[in-house]
């Protein structure tokens, strides 16, 4: 059984065909998913979807890209969602330093407020990381981030930022790049860092596998992420795949493998 940890059903590239995406999923051993709503479209489709289906979840927060738009309106109304059972942590928040759109100040402002929210309504924030490891780590810590803890997500940093996360109470979670043939440092990550402190993603649609690399990804595909990391620890995936299911289900408190 395994759960990706982080995936976006509620983009529109799975308009046409969600239901083969899930069904495809279900086959591949995927037990659960949780989708990830970033903005008022990708959270209201999130909310739909663990209405409709008994192994989805959701994450809810704002994007760091978009963090401009993002007004006080909007801050309340995702904590106002947060008392469904479904919904399992505050993200995907964070810095990205790569786009444009959203200065820093602004960025870092909305990231730690989204600290503060999931203090306030005891879930795990999910992070987003895109070139800004040292703001990124240095917010948690003043933001006494260890107290709900987290996961940083498709994390691309180095196996020293990787246990400074761990020790404030965050997981690592792998997903497409640690497959990629010249993905030295994710690799490193795999095989360094305890499997206890793994997850693992698909972040789809995007950064799907290899394989698979540049098309459209999906929750189906997290088999090989799995696979890869049971590669380089040379375990068996079934190791893999037992040990990273339960520190998914106790990261998003998932009480029970049924619903």
């Amino acid at each position: 059984m395994y759960i990706d940890t982080h995936v976006h059903l509620n983009a529109d590239q799975y308009e046409a065909d969600l239901d083969e995406v899930i069904a495809r999923a279900l086959k591949a051993g995927v037990t659960k998913m949780i989708v990830v709503g970033f903005d008022r479209k990708t959270i209201n489709k999130a909310m739909e979807l663990i209405e409709e289906y008994p192994f989805i979840y959701a994450v809810i927060g704002w994007h760091p890209v978009d963090a401009i738009d993002c007004t006080e309106e909007d801050l309340t109304w995702i904590e106002s969602l947060t008392v469904h059972p479904k919904v399992v942590g505050i993200g995907e928040t964070g810095l990205d330093y790569h786009w444009e759109k959203s200065p820093k100040a602004v960025q870092q402002e909305l990231f730690r407020k989204q600290i503060k929210l999931a203090q306030k309504v005891n879930l795990p924030i999910i992070i987003h990381n895109r070139d800004a490891t040292a703001d990124v780590v240095r917010i948690l810590k003043e933001e006494n981030a260890e107290k709900t803890g987290g996961i940083m997500h498709c994390f691309g940093g180095s196996v020293e930022t990787a246990k400074e996360c761990i020790n404030m109470n965050f997981f690592i979670s792998l997903g497409g790049p640690v497959t990629f043939k010249n993905a030295k440092t994710p690799k490193e990550v795999a095989t360094k860092i305890p499997l206890k402190h793994l997850l693992i993603e698909t972040d789809a649609p995007y950064l799907a596998p290899h394989p698979y690399r540049g098309k459209r990804n999906e929750p189906a595909l997290v088999t090989l992420v799995a696979e890869e990391i049971a590669r380089l620890k040379e375990l068996t995936v079934e190791e893999v795949a037992r040990v990273t299911t339960e520190n998914a289900l106790n990261i998003y408190k998932i009480e029970c493998l049924k619903d």
